[in-house]
């Protein structure tokens, strides 16, 4: 993903999630992500810059009917038409947040393939959390981000419709071969043709991940932070290593069940 942290249709700012177990998950998390000599994270789950990139919250009754799904913050042109094409096009509407003047401001939906996320304004420049104390560009790139962010779906061409219609992003094909066999997934860009996320086939490499979006975090030492995840109460779903037989990802699996993946920062 590229050019975090920058206004654009299309694009991820951050990220969340409201759990059970509130004070385990934040041990856990805290843990996992805070690895390595400069870790990328900081205990409160702010990046290692204190901007608030992944929010943790608790299970109020409020938050009761929203999914244990890490929640990408997609921004879009116009809130209240993203919405009503979400609908119209079979997905649901979790929570809908509307200003004294009825003015929808921001939104949290399902798709037709029951996958969380949520729909925000396009954020003024203005109003992006500065680092704290941060000089330089090659700085922040050292700060935690989400770094990669893609849904596995049995049906990814309808899926990639669904989301090009709601959130205002297009389409790349990405030719996968799969033994015998060859099909497409899709990179989906934003309105500036940066890359944004990923919708995938759940066949092949991706088979077996479920239909959520999975938000890839960076950690400064990934090996250990999966020792970290198994000793924490988590699952590794899925580990793949590179040529040098180090770990390159991993799809992991909280205490209370929330799927993300980890990435080498």
């Amino acid at each position: 993903m590229s050019d975090a942290f920058v206004p654009r249709v299309g694009g991820i700012l951050s990220a969340d999630i409201a759990v059970p177990e509130h004070e385990r998950e934040l041990r856990f998390y805290s843990q996992v992500l805070s690895t390595g000599e400069n870790p990328l994270w900081r205990e409160d789950l702010m990046n290692n810059l204190g901007m608030p990139v992944i929010g943790l919250g608790a299970r109020s009754p409020e938050y009761a009917d929203l999914p244990l799904q890490w929640m990408p913050h997609i921004q879009v042109a116009d809130v209240a038409a993203s919405v009503e094409r979400a609908l119209e096009l079979e997905g649901r509407e979790l929570m809908h947040g509307k200003g004294d003047d009825g003015k929808s401001q921001w939104a949290v939906l399902l798709d037709p393939n029951g996958a969380a996320f949520g729909i925000i304004p396009v954020v003024p420049e203005e109003a992006i959390p500065q680092a704290e104390g941060a000089a330089s560009r090659e700085v922040a790139g050292r700060a935690g981000s989400i770094s990669w962010l893609d849904l596995t779906v049995a049906d990814a061409s309808a899926t990639r419709d669904f989301y090009r219609q709601v959130v205002g992003w297009s389409a790349q094909d990405i030719e996968i071969q799969d033994r015998d066999e060859s099909y497409a997934d899709y990179v989906m860009l934003g309105a500036d043709g940066n890359s944004a996320a990923g919708v995938c086939h759940a066949r092949g490499v991706n088979l077996g991940l479920p239909p959520v979006w999975m938000i890839y975090l960076p950690v400064g030492d990934l090996a250990e932070s999966l020792r970290r995840v198994q000793e924490g109460g988590g699952k590794v779903i899925k580990a793949t290593r590179g040529a040098d037989g180090n770990y390159a990802c991993a799809v992991i699996q909280d205490p209370v069940g929330a799927c993300l993946a980890l990435v080498p920062g």
